[in-house]
């Protein structure tokens, strides 16, 4: 028994922030943020928006793609960094939004790799018979932890919110999931503070830190493993792979992990241009415009993939 995603759904906030906003904000330019990232515009979450108020939008489009109730949902991981409380979590709030009471809701903090990581945990929960009908969320509201004046990171991240809709099948499905950590890069990218280490009054420390640089090579070296390992266990060459759905971080990235698999953009969802970097979100986003658009077709293999802050980093092969 496989779990195959039955269908999927996203959101991106009303409010955009182009490259020419940021030019007024911050000491960059258009081409400076295009050339390095790739980036043209990212959506930024009204007041009083939250990271559920996202991910409803986007579960409540993947449950009605999936052609099931909101009451048929018996498991819930919500995968986000930015959640509405401390708790209940994420996915609690959302359950009870849906009115699926009953069964496992829960938050996975993974940064980036948090959907990769949650749709690992529902697949298992889905094959082992102990979920019929789970619900994989990776929402972002990060414009709440970005410093807008700080350019290395401003012109990046941004809010959005991508749901799949997991069902049992005897057949099609999700192959195989890849989960990877190593601690020792927690200082490349972080955000600095949190609730047992204490708010200070300072703004910046509760801001995202990173060194780009160093995050580029971890990157694209590991989400390079990440992708032969998972064709690897299946006995697949990468010539199998109709779709790479990459974790939407920055288009370099996303270029270089191409070279690695021989693989043409044509055959890689890119929508980074359009959001930037929703961390959590990127993935089921990218997924769902693929699937939306018509490009990716039931009974094709897709590799979806993603890197974040930890590090952490993950992969699934899925036959759509």
């Amino acid at each position: 028994m496989y779990s195959r995603i039955a269908g999927t759904g996203s959101y991106l906030p009303e409010k955009i922030l182009t490259n020419f906003d940021l030019e007024r904000m911050v000491n960059t330019t258009d081409e400076w943020i295009r050339d390095r990232t790739g980036i043209e515009r990212r959506h930024i979450a009204a007041d009083g928006q939250t990271t559920v108020d996202l991910g409803e939008q986007a579960a409540r489009r993947a449950i009605e793609a999936a052609g099931v109730r909101p009451g048929d949902i018996d498991f819930i991981a919500f995968g986000t960094t930015t959640p509405d409380l401390v708790f209940p979590n994420c996915g609690v709030l959302l359950q009870e939004r849906l009115g699926c009471r009953g069964g496992p809701a829960f938050s996975v903090e993974t940064a980036c790799a948090g959907f990769v990581y949650a749709l690992a945990i529902a697949d298992k929960f889905v094959k082992a018979g102990e979920a019929r009908c789970a619900l994989v969320v990776g929402a972002e509201t990060l414009s709440r932890i970005t410093d807008w004046t700080d350019r290395s990171t401003a012109v990046i991240f941004a809010d959005g919110a991508g749901a799949v809709v997991l069902q049992p099948d005897p057949q099609a499905g999700i192959l195989s999931t890849h989960l990877h950590a190593d601690g020792a890069y927690k200082d490349m990218l972080y955000c600095g503070t949190g609730v047992s280490k204490g708010f200070p009054d300072a703004k910046p420390y509760m801001t995202v830190k990173m060194v780009g640089s160093e995050v580029f090579k971890v990157a694209v070296l590991n989400l390079g493993k990440a992708v032969e390992e998972a064709l690897t266990a299946q006995g697949l060459d990468k010539s199998a792979l109709d779709w790479l759905v990459p974790h939407q971080a920055n288009i370099r990235i996303i270029q270089a992990t191409a070279r690695r698999l021989n693989m043409p953009l044509e055959r890689i969802i890119v929508t980074v241009q359009d959001h930037g970097n929703t961390s959590a979100a990127s993935v089921p986003l990218a997924l769902d415009v693929g699937v939306r658009d018509g490009r990716i077709k039931r009974g094709e293999l897709l590799l979806l993939e993603a890197f974040g802050g930890g590090f952490t980093w993950g992969s699934a092969l899925v036959r759509y």
